[in-house]
């Protein structure tokens, strides 16, 4: 039995073979790095905010797009939560709380409509 010939002699077989090894490995660590990153900018958080003693707390929240504000309303009376023109709470009882979730980057403040003096910002990066 005779051995079928070949047309790359094992000698220059080899550095091919590592070259390719060496670029599937770079495309996969590439893509492994991006994935990365999709997972972190992909993920979302909520954040909290007390409405107690006629005040906002804290008085300034940065957040993400994407990320969820809770206000709950710790006083015996009810507030809103008011940027005008982007977003309203309406009432919010006390006790009761209110979500928001963030869709535009930007600096928001916000008010309280039965309490002009309450006031808090909204930073979105």
């Amino acid at each position: 039995m005779s051995a079928r010939p070949h047309s790359r002699s094992a000698l220059q077989d080899g550095p091919l073979r590592a070259q390719r090894t060496a670029t599937a490995l770079r495309c996969t660590l590439a893509l492994l790095a991006v994935g990365a990153s999709a997972v972190v900018v992909g993920k979302t958080v909520s954040h909290t905010v007390v409405i107690q003693g006629l005040k906002y707390v804290p008085e300034t929240l940065v957040v993400r797009r994407g990320d969820t504000i809770r206000w709950i309303n710790k006083d015996p009376f009810p507030h809103t939560v008011t940027a005008k023109g982007v977003f309203d709470s309406s009432s919010i009882a006390p006790g009761g709380s209110w979500r928001y979730t963030v869709k535009m980057i930007g600096k928001y403040s916000y008010t309280c409509t039965f309490h002009p003096n309450m006031k808090a910002t909204l930073l979105v990066e």
